[in-house]
């Protein structure tokens, strides 16, 4: 079997080079299953992904925690709950101010019961009381 079409010679240096073979798109096969819709999300329509952004009450917690306890207390617990049904990250930064939020907390309540014991003493002895 010999070829017997002649050899084909590049086309000149002016002229454009021919449009490649057209080849009609195949079908699918009959019997073939069509493509499943998408399923309904529970988030809603247009809801934005969870996993990319931060929780802006974890940063909250955090940065609260060295200035109000009790915010960041419970700035604290309703970021952890929101994350955990939105999936989005901080979840490290909630528990941090959570942790210096009771750390706080504690200490304030300690320097707290030590000002009333001294004061309580102070009375006591007799130093705090003045002649008018």
């Amino acid at each position: 079997m010999t070829d017997q079409n002649p050899p084909a010679t590049p086309p000149a240096a002016n002229q454009p080079t021919p449009p490649p073979a057209y080849a009609p798109p195949t079908a699918p096969a009959y019997g073939a299953a069509p493509a499943a819709p998408a399923a309904y999300s529970d988030k809603g329509y247009g809801a934005p992904a969870g996993g990319d952004k931060y929780n802006v009450l974890a940063i909250i917690s955090l940065v609260s925690a060295f200035f109000v306890s009790l915010a960041a207390i419970i700035c604290g617990h309703i970021a952890l709950n929101q994350i955990k049904k939105t999936g989005e990250k901080g979840r490290g930064l909630a528990i941090a101010g959570l942790v210096l939020g009771y750390l706080g907390l504690i200490t304030g309540i300690i320097v707290f019961a030590f000002l009333i014991i001294a004061w309580m003493a102070a009375l006591n002895s007799g130093s705090m009381t003045g002649t008018y």
